[in-house]
C-alpha cells in the first residue's frame, strides 16, 4: 500500500481513511505500507502502524512544497505540481525491490500521484482516488486565484487532468470515494471500470450528544486547513453566514477548529469568534467540539470526495446545515438527516431554526447517526475493498 502520508496520526481526511481501513484488511492481508513523511520526526509514529502492518517504508519529502526545486521541475516537464510535490527519491526503487523480492498480490495506490513511484509491474494496481484533483484546481482557479496567475495555473490544470486520466487507465481496477465522483470519471473516460469504497467513520471514536439545548448556542466549523476548499468554507462561514445568524440570535458564538489554520484566518478571531488550532495529534480535542456545540456548519463549496467532517459530526449526533456540495456522497436527505442550503442567507436560516428548534435538531442528529451506523462503519468498508483485492487477484 502506497500513500502520500503516514496514516497517522489521524488529523486529515486520508489519515483517517487509511488508518482505519488498516485497522479491520490487516486482520485478512499481510500489509507492507510505504508512505512519505515532511519530516524524519514523524518516524516515531510507526510504532502505532506496526500492530497493522506487516512492514513499513517512509521516504522524506519537501517539508515545503513550494521549493525552487519543486517549481522548477513543473516548470520544465510534464508533470504537474501535485505529482511533483509528492515524490522522494528511493521510493521507486524501493518499491521495485519489494516486489522483486516479495510475494505481493495486490498494490494498493491510495490518490493517483504515488502512482509513478510504482516501477512497470504485472501485479494489479488498486487505485484509490479519493478526491478527483483537477476538479478540486479548477474551482480554486476559477473562484479564488488572482487574473494575472490563473493562466500559469490553467498549464499545471491541464497536466493535471492529463496524468490523472492517464493513471486511472494505467490502473488495473479504479476506486472512487463517492458516486459523483464515479461519474465525474466516466464523463472523461466512459468504459472506465470504477467500483465505489466510501469513507466511513470511526463510531466507537465519537461521543453521542444527548442534549440539544442550551442559552449560549456554538456554532461549529472543524477541518485541516491545508486543503483549499476548508480555507474557502472557513471564510465564508466567518464572513457571510455567521454575521446573518448574529443578527437572529445575538448571543451565538462561532467555534473554528482544526489543524495548520492559516494566520489570516486566525486574525478574525474576536469575543464571538473562537479559533482554536490543534496540533495533529490532538483528537481528544476534536471529540469534545464535536459533543459540546450546538450545530455544525458544513459551508464546503469545492468539488471532491466524501467530507469525513460531516461522518464525524453525523456519529456524533451534532445537527448539521450544509451546502449541497458540502453534504454530496454521502447519501443524506434535506430535512431527514441536515438542512442544506446554497446561499449565505439560506444556510444561516437554517442555522438559526435548528438553534430554536432542539426537537427538530434531535431527529435530524438521531437520523444522521442511524445513517452512518448503517451505511459507513468502517468494518464493513474494508470488507468491501478486501472483496475488489480477491476479485482482482482470481483474475
Amino acid at each position: 500500500m502506497l500513500t502520500p502520508y503516514l496514516p497517522y496520526p489521524d488529523s486529515s481526511g486520508g489519515q483517517i481513511r487509511t488508518l482505519n481501513l488498516l485497522k479491520h484488511l490487516y486482520k485478512n492481508h499481510q500489509i507492507t505500507l510505504v508512505s512519505l513523511i515532511k519530516n524524519k520526526s514523524e518516524n516515531k509514529y510507526k510504532k502505532h502502524l506496526l500492530k497493522y502492518c506487516h512492514k513499513i517504508l517512509t521516504f522524506q519529502r519537501s517539508p515545503n512544497p513550494f521549493t525552487l526545486k519543486n517549481i522548477i521541475r513543473t516548470g520544465f516537464t510534464s508533470q504537474p505540481f501535485l505529482i511533483v510535490r509528492n515524490s522522494a527519491p528511493g521510493v521507486k526503487a524501493a518499491v521495485k525491490k519489494e516486489l522483486d523480492t516479495g510475494n505481493y498480490d495486490i498494490i494498493h495506490a491510495e490518490t493517483f500521484y504515488v502512482m509513478p513511484s510504482i516501477p512497470e509491474t504485472t501485479t494489479p494496481i488498486v487505485l484509490v482516488d479519493q478526491t478527483i484533483e483537477y476538479l478540486v484546481y479548477q474551482h480554486y482557479i476559477n473562484n479564488t486565484a488572482s487574473i494575472f496567475i490563473r493562466p500559469l495555473f490553467n498549464i499545471d490544470l491541464a497536466k493535471l487532468k492529463y496524468w490523472e486520466k492517464y493513471y486511472w487507465q494505467k490502473a488495473d481496477q479504479v476506486v472512487a470515494v463517492s458516486h459523483q465522483d464515479s461519474q465525474e470519471m466516466k464523463k472523461l473516460l466512459p468504459d472506465l471500470d470504477v467500483k465505489i469504497v466510501p469513507n466511513g467513520v470511526n463510531l466507537n471514536l465519537f461521543k453521542k450528544k444527548t442534549s440539544w439545548t442550551g442559552k449560549n448556542p456554538v456554532i461549529l466549523f472543524v477541518s485541516n486547513f491545508k486543503w483549499l476548499q476548508n480555507k474557502e468554507a472557513a471564510h465564508l462561514l466567518i464572513g457571510q453566514v455567521f454575521p446573518l445568524v448574529k443578527k437572529e440570535i445575538p448571543n451565538v458564538k462561532l467555534h473554528i477548529v482544526g489543524q495548520h489554520i492559516p494566520k489570516n484566518i486566525i486574525d478574525l478571531s474576536s469575543h464571538s469568534i473562537n479559533i482554536e488550532n490543534l496540533p495533529e495529534d490532538d483528537t481528544n480535542s476534536l471529540v469534545k467540539a464535536w459533543n459540546q456545540d450546538t450545530v455544525f456548519a458544513s459551508t464546503i463549496r469545492g468539488p471532491g470526495g466524501t467530507r469525513l467532517k460531516n461522518l464525524a459530526a453525523m456519529a456524533s449526533q451534532q445537527p448539521i446545515v450544509s451546502t449541497k456540495v458540502g453534504i454530496q456522497g454521502l447519501g443524506a436527505k434535506h430535512g431527514v438527516h441536515v438542512l442544506i442550503g446554497n446561499t449565505p442567507l439560506t444556510l444561516s436560516k437554517h442555522i438559526v431554526k435548528l438553534i430554536k428548534s432542539p426537537q427538530l435538531a434531535e431527529k435530524l442528529a438521531k437520523n444522521a447517526r442511524a445513517h452512518v451506523e448503517k451505511n459507513y462503519n468502517y468494518k464493513n468498508i474494508a470488507t468491501k475493498l478486501s472483496s475488489i483485492y480477491h476479485q482482482l487477484n482470481k483474475k
